[in-house]
C-alpha cells in the first residue's frame, strides 16, 4: 500500500504490528512541527495531510507532523539525531515518549551512515501520542457521509454550471447532453435534470441536517431563477451564455434532432411539456417553504401567476405559454395552444397548485385546483371510444394532433394514466363523479385487445401475464387503431406517416402498449368499497389548515443493506465522482444534410438517423461518463441508509 507526495512516501506497512515506515527527502528535524488535531482514522486507512508537512497515521492512532523543509538538509544532515532530540525537547513531548530510541536515521543505502535523505522508523505502538488520543474506527454511516459529501462537492463544484445541471457529461466535459446534446453553458429542466437534483439536495439536508446540502439546494435555486423566463414558466432548457446562443443551439442541434420535433422550433415561451415548469416551480416551493428565505419568493409568486394566467376557462392548460401559433408543420396547425393531457401536463399543474395550497395557505386556489380536476372528466370521449387523448382543440375539446408521430386519436397509455389519475382525485374530493366514467373506460380498453395474429406480429413482450396489447392511437371517429411509420434519414429529407399495419412502425415511440385492465378494475373495486372518510381523511383539500410537504421528494430505495452502501462507497472515483457508462450518445451537428426526400426505410427502427441527424441514440462503447441521474441514484441510496440509521 503506498500513499505518493513529492516530499515523502510510505514504502512499507506492516499492520499486525503497527510498523510504518516513512521515507523523507531533505527532511529538517527542527523545523515547526505539532500534533495532528483529534480525528477519525480507520485501520485500512493511510493518510498524508497538512500541506507540506509529514503527517504519520498508522492504524487507527495518530502520531505526529513534521513540517518539511526541502533543500536544508544539506545544511543539517550532520545533525539529524540532535535535531530530532531538539525538536522532541522543544516541544515539550519528550515526556510523552516511553521509547525515543526507536526513532532511528538511516541511510537509505548504508545505515550505518547518516545522509540527509533520511529514513523515519516509527514503531506505532510505542510512540502513539496522549495528545491525539486513539481515534474509533469509521462506521459505515460516517464512511457514507463523506462519501455522499464528496461527491456532492464534486458535481456542484466542477459538474454544475452555476448550480445548474444537463443529464450526462464526458468526465472531461468536452461533451454533454440532455435530451440532447447541449453547450456546456447549457441547463436543462427536464427530468433529470436541475429541480431533480435540488430536491435530491433537500432530501440529503433531512437526512442529515448538514447545512452544506441545504446551501447547495439554494445554488440550484439560484440557477432556475436565472433561467425563469419573465412569463414566470421555463423551457425545457436554458442557456447562461444569452438567448442569441440558445437561438443557435436551436437553429443547429435543435434543427437536426429528426425525431424530436419539439426541439426543431424556437418559441421563446415556456413548457408544461415533460413537466419543465412545474418542476422548477416545485422546487422553488420546497426551497421557499424550507426556511421561508424572502430570497426565492418573488420567482415562486411568478411561477403561481404562471400557472394561474395560462389555465383555460374549462380547466386545462396549453403545452406552451404564452399562447402562440407560429409554427404550422407538414400542413398542420401548431399544437402547442392545445389543451393537453400528454406527459401529464394537467395533472402535472393542478399538483403544483395543491401543494402550493396546503403549504402556504394561498386564498383562492382551490377553485383553479376544482377546474382542472372536473376539466378531466369533460375531456373523456364518449362510448365506444370512452377514453382520453393527449391533446384536444379548446375550442370543442375534441382529440388534436401533435407531433409527426403522435396523430389525432384515443391513446391507450393515456386512458389508462387518467383512470388512475381519476381515482386520485377521488381520494383528494370524496366525488364520486371521478368514479363514474372508469367502467366505461375500462371496456373501450379490453374492446381494443389485439387479436395473436397482430401480437405475434409486435416485437415488444411483457412479463405481465395479465396484460393484453392495444394499439396506443385510436381514431376517435372509426375506432380504427393508427400505427406511425418513417421514411428517410434525417430531419429534413424524412417524414412519418399513418396506417393501420403493426409491422415496421417506429422504433423510437411505441404504436401499440400493454394494458392490465385486471389490476385497473381490482383497485376501482377496492375504492368504491372503502368509506368516503376513510379515504379523505388526510387530504390537503379537506381543511383550510397548512399541510407540511413532504419530507423527501426523491423516490427512497426500500430494503438497502450495508454491502449496497458499501459497493457505492468504493465505486467513488479518486476524483471524487461516480463514473458509469454513457447509456445514449449522438451525432455532433454536421451542416449540409441532404433535402431532397428520400424513401430510405433502413431508419425505420431505429432511434436515429444518418450523420446528420443529432438525435440520441444507445451508446453501446463502454464509454464511462458522470451521470447526474446515478449520481441521484446513488445519493438517494445512502441517504435512505442514513436515515434509517439515524432513526
Amino acid at each position: 500500500m503506498a500513499v505518493h507526495r513529492p516530499d515523502f512516501s510510505l514504502v512499507e506497512l506492516d499492520l499486525d504490528h503497527h510498523d510504518v515506515v516513512v521515507v523523507a527527502e531533505d527532511l529538517a528535524l527542527d523545523s515547526a512541527a505539532c500534533i495532528l488535531p483529534r480525528g477519525v482514522c480507520s485501520e485500512d486507512e493511510i493518510t498524508a495531510l497538512v500541506h507540506d508537512c509529514v503527517v504519520v497515521i498508522c492504524g487507527c492512532r495518530v502520531f505526529l507532523c513534521v513540517a518539511s523543509a526541502a533543500g536544508r538538509g544539506s545544511e543539517h544532515g550532520g545533525r539529524n539525531r540532535e535535531n530530532l532530540d531538539y525538536f522532541f525537547h522543544k516541544n515539550g513531548m519528550i515526556k510523552f515518549l516511553k521509547y525515543t530510541q526507536k526513532i532511528r536515521i538511516f541511510d537509505r543505502n548504508n545505515r550505518n551512515s547518516m545522509n540527509t535523505k533520511i529514513k523515519i522508523i516509527i514503531l506505532g505502538a510505542a510512540l502513539c501520542l496522549p495528545l491525539a488520543m486513539t481515534a474509533k474506527p469509521k462506521s459505515l454511516e460516517d464512511k457514507a457521509l463523506e462519501t455522499m459529501k464528496t461527491a456532492t462537492q464534486y458535481m456542484m463544484d466542477k459538474v454544475s454550471y452555476n448550480g445548474g445541471f444537463v443529464w450526462n457529461y464526458l468526465p472531461d466535459m468536452s461533451r454533454q447532453w440532455g435530451e440532447m446534446e447541449a453547450k456546456r453553458t447549457m441547463v436543462w429542466t427536464q427530468d433529470p435534470g436541475t429541480p431533480q437534483v435540488g430536491h435530491m439536495l433537500l432530501d440529503a439536508y433531512h437526512a442529515t441536517g448538514d447545512e452544506y446540502y441545504y446551501e447547495a439546494a439554494k445554488k440550484v435555486a439560484s440557477a432556475l431563477i436565472w433561467g425563469q423566463l419573465e412569463c414566470g414558466g421555463w423551457n425545457y432548457c436554458f442557456d447562461f451564455a444569452g438567448e442569441a446562443s440558445l437561438k443557435d443551439w436551436y437553429a443547429t442541434v435543435g434543427k437536426s434532432g429528426w425525431r424530436l420535433e419539439e426541439f426543431q422550433h424556437y418559441y421563446g415561451n415556456a413548457t408544461f411539456d415533460d413537466s419543465a415548469t412545474t418542476d422548477c416551480a416545485k422546487f422553488l416551493l420546497r426551497i421557499y417553504v424550507e426556511k421561508y428565505d424572502p430570497i426565492f419568493r418573488p420567482s415562486l409568486d411568478k411561477a403561481i401567476k404562471f400557472v394561474l394566467d395560462s389555465q383555460y376557462p374549462v380547466g386545462g392548460w396549453p403545452q406552451r405559454y404564452p399562447l402562440m401559433f407560429d409554427h404550422p408543420f407538414q400542413g398542420k396547425a401548431d399544437y402547442s395552444s392545445f389543451i393537453t393531457l400528454n406527459d401529464d401536463v394537467i395533472p402535472e399543474a393542478c399538483d403544483f397548485l395543491l401543494q402550493c395550497y396546503q403549504s402556504l395557505g394561498i386564498p383562492g386556489l382551490k377553485e383553479p385546483i376544482y377546474r382542472a380536476m372536473y376539466c378531466t372528466v369533460l375531456l373523456q370521449q364518449g362510448a365506444p371510444y370512452a377514453g382520453w387523448a393527449d391533446q384536444y382543440t379548446v375550442a370543442d375539446l375534441k382529440p388534436a394532433h401533435a407531433r409527426s408521430y403522435e396523430p389525432r386519436g384515443v391513446n391507450s397509455g393515456t386512458t389508462v394514466s387518467m383512470i388512475r389519475q381519476m381515482m386520485d382525485y377521488y381520494r383528494l374530493t370524496g366525488d364520486t363523479r371521478f368514479m363514474t366514467g372508469i367502467p366505461a373506460a375500462i371496456e373501450f380498453l379490453e374492446s381494443q385487445k389485439l387479436p395473436a395474429s397482430e401480437v405475434a406480429k409486435w416485437e415488444r413482450k411483457t412479463n405481465n401475464p395479465d396484460a393484453f396489447l392495444a394499439p396506443r392511437f385510436i381514431d376517435p371517429d372509426s375506432g380504427k387503431p393508427l400505427y406511425v411509420h418513417r421514411v428517410g434519414s434525417n430531419s429534413y429529407n424524412g417524414h412519418y406517416f399513418i396506417n393501420q399495419e403493426i409491422s415496421g412502425t417506429i422504433g423510437h415511440y411505441s404504436s401499440a402498449s400493454w394494458v392490465d385492465t385486471k389490476a385497473l378494475r381490482k383497485a376501482y373495486d377496492e375504492l368504491m368499497a372503502t368509506p368516503v372518510e376513510e379515504l379523505t381523511k388526510n387530504s390537503p383539500l379537506a381543511g383550510d389548515e397548512l399541510v407540511p410537504l413532504d419530507r423527501f421528494y426523491c423516490r427512497m430505495p426500500q430494503n438497502v443493506s450495508d454491502k449496497d452502501v458499501k459497493d457505492i462507497i468504493s465505486s467513488l472515483s479518486a476524483e471524487g465522482c461516480w463514473l458509469t457508462p454513457l447509456t445514449t450518445t449522438s451525432n455532433p451537428y454536421k451542416p449540409g444534410a441532404p433535402t431532397t426526400p428520400s424513401s430510405e426505410t433502413k431508419y425505420v427502427r431505429t432511434n436515429v438517423g444518418d450523420e446528420y441527424d443529432t438525435s440520441p441514440y444507445r451508446c453501446e462503447t463502454g464509454e464511462m461518463c458522470i451521470s447526474t441521474r446515478e449520481y441521484m441514484n446513488r445519493m438517494m441510496t445512502l441517504i435512505s441508509f442514513i436515515d434509517k440509521e439515524k432513526k
